[in-house]
């Protein structure tokens, strides 16, 4: 049995990833901002900490996740203003991985997006810049780290069914792959010695996600 926590516990893909790793027998820990969503968290059989990562200090959230075997990053502050996302998928993102590392926690999934990069060449008068600056910061922070880092970066997300399959490689054109898949991936990598220190990114493809990990 891993200990898994999951911040930003009630997005579509946490909610969906903690129903797969605790149907796996997973204790999984869900930080959620809002008391009202610890009921959708329950129903996947995780435990619900209302925990404003925002808002908390590194040693804060430390607090909350020491413990634990892995930290998951799902949170964003989801297209809210510029200030919002610089403080959410940036900084909070950052002290999160900061507090894994004070609290001896070893290996840090992030959910991220294909074509995260610090020269992502998203214009800065383009209301995506803010977020692709944030997240390419938090990743590179986290690969920096001493952690054993794995970032998932899916292409477009779809609310259809999963496939269970993807395909993989640096340079893939973007598509879209279901949020069911992108669970299945992050439930993948974090059972798999092999992704660790990865950077992958993925769109729907011909490829089982069982096969990928081994």
């Amino acid at each position: 049995m891993t200990r898994i926590v999951i911040v930003g516990g009630h997005g579509k893909i946490a909610l969906k990833l903690a129903t797969l790793l605790t149907g796996a027998g997973h204790e999984v820990t869900s930080l959620v901002r809002n008391p009202d969503h610890r009921d959708d968290v329950t129903a996947t059989g995780a435990a619900p900490v209302v925990a404003d990562v925002e808002k908390l200090s590194t040693s804060s959230i430390g607090d909350v996740i020491a413990g634990h075997d892995v930290v998951v990053w799902s949170a964003g502050a989801g297209g809210g203003s510029p200030e919002r996302t610089y403080a959410v998928d940036r900084d909070a993102a950052i002290r999160s991985i900061d507090a894994a590392e004070a609290a001896g926690v070893p290996r840090y999934v992030m959910v991220s997006y294909m074509g995260a990069k610090t020269d992502h060449g998203v214009p800065e008068d383009n209301s995506f810049f803010a977020y692709a600056e944030s997240k390419a910061a938090a990743d590179e922070h986290l690969r920096q780290s001493g952690l054993g880092w794995t970032i998932l970066g899916p292409s477009s997300l779809t609310d259809d069914p999963g496939t269970g399959s993807i395909e993989v490689g640096d340079d893939l054109e973007s598509g879209s792959v279901p949020r069911d898949d992108v669970a299945a991936v992050a439930a993948a990598v974090i059972a798999s010695t092999a992704s660790v220190n990865r950077t992958i990114q993925f769109n729907s493809g011909p490829t089982p996600i069982s096969d990928l990990f081994d």
